[in-house]
């Protein structure tokens, strides 16, 4: 439920910016939006359809065709939903949102530039991990975009924790 949170916090970072440019905060709380849209579509595969995937491949009755059905089923949905839908557009909105908001704390007198600046930087690493499992790297992941993931999302915790903080302080 945490890629939900996405959401108020691009309402929010968007209201918290209001001498930014109006067309570029309409765009930051829209991709904002839909980047916790995406990664919970993404995610709400295993509340849902993996319990039931397991329970009928754990029933004793289960034919080795039903087995093998269900492994095709969940690699489906773990690609479509998982990597495409949660991943790569999720990576991809993200980075969008990220640079949007990096535009508009630059354009602010609210935050220091350099949370701005910062934003811009990691937009980029977004768009490059949403690549991990498209094209040629569909079977095996892209290893320059792997190691970029985590990294990233760390960063970008880190960031969005700073913005805050300074949001509350200032």
């Amino acid at each position: 439920m945490s890629a939900v949170l996405l959401a108020p916090t691009a309402v929010l970072v968007s209201a918290t910016l209001p001498d930014a440019n109006t067309t570029v905060l309409a765009l930051a709380t829209s991709v904002g939006v839909l980047a916790a849209l995406v990664q919970f579509l993404g995610l709400i595969r295993w509340p849902f359809a993996v319990p039931h995937l397991a329970r009928t491949v754990a029933d004793p009755a289960a034919s080795t065709a039903t087995k093998e059905a269900v492994d095709v089923v969940f690699q489906t949905l773990n690609r479509y939903l998982g990597v495409a839908v949660g991943e790569h557009l999720g990576y991809l909105f993200t980075g969008a949102w990220t640079g949007l908001v990096g535009l508009a704390v630059i354009q602010s007198d609210v935050l220091h530039a350099a949370f701005g600046v910062s934003g811009l930087i990691l937009a980029p690493l977004f768009v490059i991990s949403s690549f991990e499992f498209v094209g040629t790297f569909e079977l095996r992941g892209w290893k320059l975009a792997g190691i970029l993931v985590p990294i990233t999302y760390i960063a970008w915790s880190l960031w969005l924790m700073a913005i805050g903080i300074a949001f509350l302080v200032g």
